[in-house]
């Protein structure tokens, strides 16, 4: 069974504001407090025994006060006053024997220390010991609780449901390219730049669109031998020697546009037009009018950012729930507000020793261009339960780091401590995995307390099982 923390702490703790916790009935006055009013005297005088919030609102006072709009607090008289304890015994008088048909096993200190006496007595301020009946000692783990106590210390309950858990996994990251979007523009032959399109970098293309005309010795004579096959009256029709010529352009790079007007007007031009390969933006431009580009040397750098990578790093401890294909949203410091949807493509198969995160890359849908390379963004991916599972609030569980327990609420003030195996967590509730049934009400405010009160609970016990044992005697 989990415990909190002994009740003598929480007794401490409450004698330095001026009251004592009774183990067996709440809160009372310290005697050398005398500011405080008893109910008795209250009810002969009229004397108010507490005020109250005008609005009904939960504020007390033991003294006259006023809201903060000016408005007096309300004068509580005792017999206005509700009390679910059951009546002090008469000053002077020891407890009777039985409480119905239940007998007295033995007697614990009022001031909730874990000291027992087998007959009435009184501690060293003069306060009777509180009776401890056979009913609300059990043999088993559950604690019994009194309504009042139930009431000052505000106990609530639920009952475990079947519920999704929703668990996102935050993480930051960057737009990137999408490096299957990316061309280049590059000659296969020694060729001269004669004119450059009207095209900068950062200029957006389509596909076919011109941006420079050349002129390269090379394919002017493939463009005539191939133009001389499919006119020559001897290979004129002859597929081998068309379709050979042909492929020579082709491996040259000769736009197919260009290889399509020369087969219709059966002239070989003397610059050959160049055009884009896709549509996209101009990420680098490097031809220059005049210029001699050698074969290999890239002229344009252009890229389709239609779809883009959002590169995210996702801390060690989350990637056990994260898997290729998930829906991730992403939200783009740019565009407060907006939220950006596309899907994990890649989980990167490297931990960073320094930061301890993993590299995931999140393919998303850029139609309207808006989001831009190294642009900054967070993503989240919701990493919970596919199916509705049992879970409790999380305030309902009691977690000392080794074990984990919650308290079932049995009904007529008594409590189980129940010990369970926890699942994911998410928006404020757990998974439970063991140890509890649907339906079954759980304690989620004010655990600790009765917690305190099971511990407390455990050390009485000890005390009467060894006073037994010896017969009363030290």
């Amino acid at each position: 069974m989990t415990r909190l923390a002994p009740m003598g702490t929480a007794a401490a703790i409450l004698a330095a504001a001026g009251v004592v916790l009774f183990a067996g009935g709440g809160l009372r006055p310290r005697p050398d407090v005398d500011r405080l009013v008893s109910t008795a005297n209250a009810a002969d005088t009229g004397t108010p025994i507490y005020f109250r919030d005008p609005d009904g609102k939960p504020y007390y006072s033991l003294r006259p006060k006023k809201t903060a709009d000016g408005r007096d607090y309300r004068a509580v008289q005792a017999s206005e006053d509700i009390s679910f304890d059951e009546p002090d015994q008469p000053a002077g008088t020891a407890p009777a024997d039985t409480k119905g048909d239940r007998k007295i096993k033995y007697y614990r200190n009022p001031m909730g220390l874990p000291d027992t006496s087998p007959a009435p007595k009184k501690d060293s301020m003069g306060m009777d010991y509180i009776p401890v009946y056979e009913g609300d000692d059990s043999d088993d783990d559950s604690v019994r609780l009194s309504p009042g106590k139930i009431q000052r210390t505000g106990v609530k309950s639920e009952p475990a449901e079947l519920r999704r858990i929703r668990t996102l996994v935050r993480a930051p990251g960057t737009i990137q390219l999408d490096e299957r979007r990316i061309s280049v523009v590059a000659m296969r032959a020694e060729s001269f730049v004669q004119k450059v399109a009207d095209v900068t970098t950062g200029s957006r293309v389509a596909k076919g669109q011109p941006l420079m005309e050349v002129y390269s010795s090379a394919v002017a004579s493939a463009a005539a031998e191939y133009l001389a096959t499919i006119t020559s009256k001897t290979t004129a029709g002859i597929e081998p020697y068309g379709r050979g010529s042909r492929q020579r352009l082709v491996n040259l790079d000769v736009p197919e546009p260009v290889i399509a007007e020369m087969e219709k007007n059966h002239s070989v031009p003397i610059t050959i037009v160049w055009s884009s390969p896709r549509d996209g933006i101009v990420l680098q431009r490097n031809a220059i009018e005049g210029m001699r580009a050698q074969p290999g040397d890239v002229l344009f750098r252009i890229a389709d950012i239609s779809l883009v990578w959002a590169n995210v790093d996702v801390a060690e401890r989350d990637l056990g729930g994260i898997k290729v294909g998930q829906s991730v949203s992403v939200r783009a410091r740019s565009y407060p507000g907006r939220e950006f949807n596309g899907h994990i493509g890649v989980i990167y198969p490297q931990v960073n020793k320094e930061t301890r995160t993993a590299r995931v890359r999140i393919e998303l849908s850029n139609a309207d261009l808006a989001l831009l390379p190294d642009m900054y963004v967070d993503a989240e991916i919701d990493t919970g339960t596919p199916v509705p599972v049992l879970a409790v609030a999380e305030s309902a569980v009691l977690d000392t780091g080794s074990r984990q327990a919650v308290l079932v609420d049995k009904g007529q003030g008594r409590f189980e401590p129940r010990e369970v195996k926890l699942g994911r967590r998410g928006e404020g509730y757990v998974e439970i995995r063991d140890g509890l049934a649907v339906g079954e009400a759980i304690v989620t405010s004010a655990n600790f307390l009765i917690d305190a009160e099971s511990n407390l609970k455990a050390a009485l016990k000890g005390f009467a099982d060894g006073d037994k044992a010896t017969g009363g005697k030290p």
